[in-house]
């Protein structure tokens, strides 16, 4: 857990096992408190711990927002909500039916990953009552004490995907829509940041112009779930529209090989390398491949699920 300023914390849900990979965020106005996303259920009790270290109660939360339903972000969400009494839950329109129902949700990912690891992973999905959930389309306000927590709809990554806009930091809570920057990858030129799809819902254009958004408000940071504050977020975003083009580009270059999915893994390997090394991480070609090795599948596998959905509208 790392308390920074403006009243906001920034939780490490220990997702994945993996130190610094999943984020999750606490902002503190005027003795009230609102979540934004939440990981797995094995990280409610470090959502609660950053509660309890911050010297609030539960009764104080008064929100939950989700970027989006992914599991990394929102698998925990019924068990957190039954901790908080006076909370809501906040989420896109498209994921509201998920998180009051979560049966769907839970035989999607058990489906890709098997029945076994997505117990070990996940556990049971609580549902949230229907009284709780709040729908929060495309510029709606959560308020926090005064505080307004903007709730943007920026596709690309999922088509139920919303960026918050902290207006107070002049920042926004971006989910999965500006990239991931782990931190073992920060150099003396800062973070090194790549865009994130997804097997189902990624969209280029949807992307851009969700990254543009962003950019749009000059925002001092942006706090991402994979992970943490970054700076330079000009920079950062130029980075990301130049790395969309380019994955679209090796993804069009391997359609149609009988190998695509093998071919589309080598190239995307080769370019986040070579952007690696040329933004001074020391031996980019060993580490990169091991630090966003499930990152890299699931961008091949996006690709090629959008590429079929294209040739399936043709």
């Amino acid at each position: 857990m790392q308390a920074g300023s403006h009243g906001i914390t920034t939780i490490d849900t220990g997702f994945g096992d993996r130190p610094r990979f999943c984020a999750a965020y606490l902002i503190e106005h005027a003795g009230r408190a609102a979540f934004i996303d939440c990981g797995s259920n094995d990280s409610v009790p470090r959502m609660l711990a950053a509660l309890e270290a911050r010297g609030l109660e539960r009764e104080a939360v008064d929100w939950l927002v989700l970027t989006h339903v992914h599991l990394d972000h929102a698998g925990g969400a019924g068990t957190l909500m039954q901790a908080l009494p006076n909370a809501r839950l906040v989420v896109h329109p498209r994921g509201a039916r998920h998180m009051i129902d979560p049966s769907k949700l839970a035989a999607g990912a058990a489906a890709v990953y098997g029945a076994e690891e997505f117990a070990r992973s996940y556990g049971t999905l609580l549902p949230v009552p229907a009284s709780r959930v709040v729908e929060a389309p495309d510029g709606h306000v959560v308020e926090l004490a005064g505080r307004p927590l903007l709730c943007a709809d920026t596709p690309g990554h999922a088509r139920h995907h919303i960026a918050v806009w902290d207006a107070a930091s002049r920042s926004w809570f971006s989910g999965d829509i500006f990239g991931l920057a782990y931190p073992e990858l920060v150099t003396r030129q800062g973070a090194f940041i790549v865009p994130t799809t997804s097997p189902v819902q990624f969209d280029p254009d949807e992307m851009r112009a969700s990254v543009r958004r962003v950019l749009a408000e000059d925002p001092a940071a942006v706090y991402l779930t994979h992970y943490g504050r970054v700076d330079e977020v000009e920079r950062l975003g130029a980075d990301l529209l130049e790395q969309v083009d380019a994955m679209v580009a090796l993804a069009l270059e391997c359609d149609g090989a009988p190998d695509r999915h093998a071919r589309l893994v080598e190239a995307l390997v080769a370019l986040y390398v070579e952007r690696a090394r040329r933004h001074g991480v020391a031996d980019a070609q060993a580490c990169v491949p091991r630090l966003l090795a499930v990152d890299i599948e699931l961008n091949a596998q996006g690709l090629e699920v959008w590429m079929d959905r294209q040739r399936s509208r043709a």
